[in-house]
């Protein structure tokens, strides 16, 4: 797993139309094999949770990891969908083979503005499941 640290504005300055001021945005590139799934997502969380843009990408067979988590993080209120990238990526199988096009797919998604009331509640729902 790679993180990389983007600060200031986006690209071109703009996501989805709304000017970026002063966020980060935290790159989680996920692999299918690497690391458990929840890995994943409790990185992401935490991210969110300070503030930041996420943004999961992924190559090949790690593409429906990275939907997935972004569902859970959107279903749960921790996140709303900013923008998807899709794209395709030369890759080579070894240094002397030809490339192989492979898919790639970013989602950035950006901090729920509910996420505090929801994380309350599902904490004092846990808090009951566990008297009884």
């Amino acid at each position: 797993m790679e993180m990389m640290t983007v600060s200031g504005k986006s690209q071109n300055g703009k996501t989805n139309g709304v000017e970026e001021k002063g966020k980060k945005i935290i790159r989680i590139q996920v692999s299918k094999t690497k690391k458990p799934f929840f890995f994943y997502l409790n990185l992401a969380k935490k991210y969110i949770k300070q503030g930041n843009d996420v943004e999961l990408c992924a190559l090949g067979m790690a593409i429906p990891t990275v939907v997935i988590i972004s569902e859970i993080l959107k279903n749960n209120g921790w996140a709303f969908e900013k923008n998807i990238m899709t794209s395709t990526v030369g890759a080579k199988e070894d240094k002397e083979g030809r490339g192989i096009p492979k898919a790639k797919l970013g989602i950035l998604l950006g901090k729920a503005g509910e996420m505090d009331e929801s994380t309350v509640a599902a904490s004092r729902g846990k808090n009951a499941d566990n008297k009884a």
